[in-house]
């Protein structure tokens, strides 16, 4: 009998950073300290502009010697250049290695029997994740799931994905939830972009957050405007049947919903599920509450 479910995200890449320096490296250019990631524990986290928006998330394994970071396919290439752009005189090796590793997905009853599996650092609820040979199998106690299936997973969760739901080089960490989801660790050293997220942090200045949204019947395109009372609050990000995921202002989401507004995207009828940050409470921030 199946424990849970797993997924090849095929849509995955990962890049592999090796050498005498690599985790100091890394540790002045990320928003969280990878130095802790190692066997069964994986660290959420991202690399930003000097603006403090966000130009790539991932997800950190520690394999042997070398550092491995789950991201966006699409993203890897970009990710590598801007890798090594930072190098300089650093003893470190940079290498895109999508053809020979591939990312799994899981959820479900079980640990799945996997070389480095670790549990999701985003929010425990997602299950695990892994970064694999690209000819692993699926362990026999765990039934084959699609892409489609993890993402029904994770947008009921309310978990954005980079690329997907948020824009890179558009995005503060805290508009994508990435400092709720335990991706930014605010008593470490330095990192790019540090100054703002830091100030955002301190002065409670973030303004958009991703939220749940529901309709009554499937949802529009990615992309459509959201409105409230004819005012635009946000934009709709990516959805599974009549649940999404979206982009809002959250003090204006909120004032329509104490006015009672109707809250619609291309004319389809919403509700918001507005950040309940408590579902997070698992999270604790290195130095401070979580």
């Amino acid at each position: 009998m199946s424990t849970g479910r797993i997924a090849w995200l095929a849509r995955r890449g990962v890049v592999a950073v090796g050498g005498d320096d690599a985790s100091a490296f890394l540790d002045d250019l990320v928003t969280a300290d990878v130095t802790v990631a190692a066997p069964g524990r994986a660290v959420y986290a991202a690399l930003l502009a000097p603006q403090g928006k966000v130009l790539f998330d991932f997800i950190v394994f520690r394999d042997g010697a070398r550092i491995l970071f789950d991201l966006p396919r699409a993203s890897a290439a970009d990710f590598v250049k801007r890798l090594t752009f930072y190098r300089l005189r650093a003893r470190v090796t940079i290498e895109d290695v999508s053809e020979a590793q591939r990312v799994a997905a899981a959820w479900g009853d079980a640990k799945p029997n996997l070389d480095g599996v670790a549990p999701d650092p985003r929010l425990a609820a997602l299950g695990w994740r892994a970064i694999v040979a690209a000819g692993a199998n699926i362990p026999p106690e765990y039934a084959a799931a699609t892409e489609a299936d993890y993402d029904a997973h994770r947008i009921g969760l309310g978990i954005p994905e980079g690329g997907i739901d948020f824009a890179y080089g558009e995005t503060f960490p805290h508009d994508a939830d990435i400092d709720q989801l335990g991706g930014i660790d605010f008593a470490k050293g330095c990192y790019v972009g540090q100054e703002v997220v830091s100030r955002m942090e301190h002065r409670g200045s973030a303004r958009r957050r991703v939220v749940i949204v529901r309709g009554t019947g499937p949802l529009p395109a990615t992309g459509a405007a959201i409105t409230a009372g004819g005012r635009p609050i946000g934009t709709l990000a990516s959805s599974v049947g009549e649940i999404g995921l979206a982009m809002v202002r959250v003090d204006r989401a909120k004032e329509a919903m104490d006015q009672g507004l109707a809250v619609t995207a291309d004319g389809a009828a919403l509700t918001l599920a507005l950040p309940d940050w408590a579902r997070f409470g698992w999270v604790a921030r290195p130095g401070g509450e979580a």
